[in-house]
């Protein structure tokens, strides 16, 4: 019996391991998708053009004569639907195969039901983005899910491998300032989400000053107005200049905010060893998706260096939870990783 619980617990690291591979690979594609203007390659979901295939262009002429196939961004929005939906699949496979330890007090099984909800939504998500013509507040919410996946895959892992490895220590409950530290980066990833969903990358020219001053003319009610008509084909954003200035000063000023609390973070451990060096990890991924954000601004937002960025905020989400997870097994030591 006691064999069989190994094995199972086995299978299901690997399998965490891979979900969370994979949810990387799917917000990625999902970043290029976005990235390259193909997000209503297929006018209607699941399929495209009422096919699980992109169809030729005679067909799609007669299935929707208002949208005009172009065969690259179809077949764009086609890949990132298909291998998000094998990470649902692998979702499931997750749940399943946890199935049967439910009922053990150490295995996360609510974070296993928590995963399944999100993934579940995450593609209720998928389908309003089209429906609703990339809306901003979906898209930037879709964005949210799928880090939501992210970080529940790579908490699942490090749960399952803790009961796999037989390492239990002592575990610490979350404080003021790692609470802080999450909340910013939770603010922070939202404010990049609304401003690629609206199009404000380069609404601000030059760093560290914005078209040239400190505090540039913006329009924080209409830049942050979360009730915009659904309706208009949000392609490219409707936000005025000003509007877009302000979701982009706002993202940079949360930016400095996460990199303080990230920095008293490290300040604040740094003598524990391993959680500490976690830590110092961190602030340096940091550091560098800061340079990344930069780089987007002087550069006028290429499509690689924008694709770094968002790859950026995942390895920096990722990182943020590796050091939780060292600080909260106590006595300095990650245990699982």
């Amino acid at each position: 019996m006691q064999d069989a619980i190994e094995r199972r617990l086995r299978w299901l690291t690997y399998l965490t391991l891979a979900g969370t591979a994979l949810t990387t690979v799917v917000i990625l594609v999902g970043a290029w998708t976005r990235l390259v203007d193909a997000g209503l390659g297929c006018p209607d979901w699941p399929g495209c053009y009422g096919r699980l295939l992109v169809p030729d262009s005679e067909y799609a002429a007669l299935r929707h004569p208002d949208v005009p196939l172009e065969p690259f961004k179809a077949w764009v929005e086609m890949a990132h639907r298909y291998v998000a939906s094998f990470l649902g699949l692998v979702v499931l496979s997750a749940v399943a195969l946890g199935w049967p330890l439910r009922d053990r007090p150490d295995y996360p099984w609510r974070v296993s039901l928590a995963l399944l909800v999100v993934i579940l939504i995450q593609g209720a998500f998928g389908a309003f983005t089209v429906t609703l013509k990339l809306w901003p507040q979906v898209v930037t919410l879709h964005l949210l899910g799928g880090l939501s996946v992210l970080i529940l895959f790579f908490w699942l892992h490090l749960r399952v491998r803790l009961l796999w490895k037989e390492a239990a220590k002592r575990r610490r409950a979350i404080n003021l300032l790692w609470g802080l530290a999450a909340c910013l980066l939770v603010l922070q990833l939202a404010l990049g989400g609304w401003v690629t969903s609206n199009y404000a990358g380069i609404a601000c020219q030059g760093f560290p000053t914005c078209n040239s001053q400190w505090w540039p003319e913006m329009d924080l009610s209409e830049g942050f107005h979360l009730t915009q008509t659904v309706g208009p084909n949000y392609l490219h954003g409707q936000l005025h200049a000003d509007a877009r200035t302000a979701i982009h000063v706002m993202h940079r000023i949360g930016a400095l905010l996460l990199g303080i609390a990230l920095l008293a973070l490290w300040w604040r451990y740094r003598r524990l060893k391993v959680v500490g060096r976690a830590l110092a990890v961190t602030v340096g991924v940091y550091t560098v998706q800061v340079a990344l954000g930069i780089a987007n601004v002087l550069l006028w937002l290429p499509l690689w260096l924008a694709l770094l960025h968002t790859a950026g905020a995942v390895a920096l989400t990722l990182s943020i939870a590796a050091a939780w997870w060292c600080w909260r097994q106590g006595y300095g030591r990650c245990g699982a990783i």
